[in-house]
């Protein structure tokens, strides 16, 4: 895949393990998740930063590590591994799919 894909996909994917060890919820909701994520996590009707923080709730020191992340040959999503740890709880080994949406700006459609 484009190098130029793979670098936009790893922003996002850093904007996302920044945004959560901040807990920096406008962020996630506003430039890291997709706007069909949104819909999926607003659908209780609590805004997504409200949704978010009360998910985030009792996790002390958020951490994403980023691991290998695999372009679709179409370029239409992508897949990335990401370890979520947190104090006091066993880190867990999740694969989060990404989308392009409007100008080359990758979001996080599917959480584990």
């Amino acid at each position: 895949s484009d190098p130029s894909t793979q670098s936009q996909v790893r922003e996002t994917l850093d904007e996302f393990g920044r945004a959560t060890a901040a807990k920096d919820y406008q962020a996630l909701c506003d430039r890291v998740f997709a706007p069909q994520l949104v819909g999926k996590l607003t659908q209780v009707g609590l805004p997504c930063e409200v949704a978010m923080q009360r998910s985030f709730e009792e996790v002390e020191n958020p951490r994403l590590t980023i691991g290998k992340i695999t372009v679709a040959k179409d370029e239409k999503s992508a897949k990335a591994e990401v370890r979520t740890s947190a104090s006091g709880q066993t880190p867990s080994q999740d694969t989060v799919t990404l989308v392009p949406v409007e100008d080359d700006d990758w979001r996080v459609s599917s959480l584990g």
